[in-house]
């Protein structure tokens, strides 16, 4: 479908997950795109941010915060280290765990792409559709009962 036909249809005909998909697809697009000068990929600047947000987490814990399988996360940890974003240690506590932190230039790249994630919040919001922080909290909500529903179906109630 056109952006042009998207544009005359109803909105309240569209399922809001077809919607958020939509956006979801769209702001990995824009992330991609604009993240190519720094050999790195949407998701990957996802497990930055966690990475950020947790000092000297572990890849278990990425994979639960991030929700992807540990295996994706693992092949992601190791580019990201090969690219010198992040380091690996072995956790005194538990030697069967690496801690993960971020180098310098990966606290700069994270820099870098927090920037461009706000270049496009400011171009999504420029015309004032819906206030910025009534959106969001909306869409924590809807995350949160999201991933309540997941768990319930994960425990087959």
């Amino acid at each position: 479908m056109s952006l042009e036909e998207f544009k005359i249809i109803d909105a309240s005909s569209l399922p809001i997950g077809k919607l958020i998909s939509m956006i979801a697809r769209g702001h990995t697009i824009y992330l991609n795109h604009h993240l190519q000068d720094y050999g790195i990929n949407a998701s990957q600047v996802h497990l930055l941010f966690e990475i950020s947000h947790q000092r000297n987490i572990n890849q278990d814990k990425i994979a639960e915060r991030c929700n992807i399988n540990k295996g994706a996360v693992a092949r992601s940890i190791k580019k990201l280290e090969d690219k010198d974003l992040i380091k690996r240690e072995i956790d005194s506590n538990n030697r069967r765990q690496n801690r993960i932190s971020l180098t310098p230039k990966g606290e700069e790249t994270l820099s870098e792409s927090i920037r461009l994630l706000n270049d496009w919040e400011n171009e999504v919001y420029k015309d004032n559709i819906i206030e910025k922080e009534l959106l969001q909290q909306a869409l924590k909500e809807i995350v949160i009962k999201t991933i309540e529903l997941n768990k319930r179906g994960e425990n087959g109630k």
